[in-house]
């Protein structure tokens, strides 16, 4: 069997695996923000990822354009439905940057009720629209910095489980905390609806170990990240950074997880948003594929 021929079936394999993005990277940045919901070109991303061959887009739902967003209403939801179905470019997931800024738990660990009132709405609206799951970031301004904030969370979302069991939609909590704190909140929850985001990028440049963190966390993995960020900064171009790929793909698909992998990537001087998220897609591809080529999670080798 000829190089090009067996690399055709390996990428063929690495597609059973969905790849998406994240909302917004289809469009130019607005107001010299890396992500945003894209409120004059959320339509044409449907094509815009289609083209690019992607499977999914991930939904943003964030402060400041909640008037604009049509996951607010029954018409928006149908709109975003229909546009799904004509593209094949399904919405699996959405990311909850509302929460950055309105956060849900005090910095002495109490809710705060109206936020936690607002998700559970939101939960409602995820479940609508017929989404996998809600991402909750608590990174950057909502980061979960003392004990008191860590242990105030199970009674922020212990009401919030209900909602999300009435939706069917799973919580999945993306922290920057250290790998054994955050399983041992995952832990405390203890609910089979709230899993974990690990987002590759991010993990880099925290600096934690993969292989640690991925071993603790694979069992509650629910939903993955793709960027790449130097040790202790920004996210750069993916391949570029601190993050180890090869070994954070292959923990992941250890652990069964099967996607969406949702790129959110840097963006690049020179490239349209299109060229970038193909070029990105392929890089996951590849990733995926060399898993089977060196040895595949029945532990064949092909080449």
């Amino acid at each position: 069997m000829g190089v090009s021929r067996t690399r055709g079936l390996m990428h063929n394999q690495a597609l059973f695996h969905s790849i998406g993005i994240m909302q917004g990277r289809l469009s130019s940045p607005l107001g010299g923000r890396i992500q945003s919901f894209p409120v004059d070109t959320w339509r044409e991303e449907f094509v815009r990822a289609r083209d690019a061959g992607l499977d999914c887009i991930e939904w943003i739902y964030e402060v400041g354009t909640e008037e604009a967003n049509p996951l607010r209403t029954d018409a928006g939801v149908a709109n975003i439905r229909r546009l799904a179905e004509d593209s094949g470019v399904a919405v699996r997931s959405v990311c909850a940057d509302f929460y950055i800024e309105e956060r849900l738990v005090t910095l002495d660990g109490a809710p705060r009720w109206d936020a936690v009132e607002h998700l559970t709405w939101l939960v409602g609206r995820v479940g609508t629209l017929g989404a996998h799951h809600i991402v909750l970031p608590f990174v950057d301004a909502s980061s979960l910095h003392s004990l008191q904030e860590v242990e105030g969370l199970p009674a922020v979302l212990g009401g919030v489980t209900s909602a999300a069991e009435r939706a069917g939609v799973e919580l999945h909590l993306e922290t920057d905390l250290k790998p054994a704190d955050f399983v041992a909140v995952l832990e405390r929850l203890s609910h089979p609806l709230v899993r974990a985001n690990y987002d590759i990028g991010n993990s880099a440049a925290l600096g934690h170990d993969p292989v640690e963190e991925l071993t603790l966390l694979g069992p509650c993995l629910g939903s993955v990240h793709v960027k790449d960020r130097v040790r202790g900064g920004d996210t750069v171009p993916i391949g570029t950074g601190a993050a180890d790929f090869p070994t954070c793909f292959r923990l992941i698909c250890d652990a069964g997880f099967r996607g969406p992998f949702v790129l959110q990537a840097a963006r690049e001087e020179g490239m349209s948003e299109v060229e970038l998220a193909i070029r990105n897609r392929r890089f996951v591809e590849d990733q995926l594929a060399a898993l089977v080529i060196v040895g595949g999670r029945d532990g064949s080798r092909v080449a």
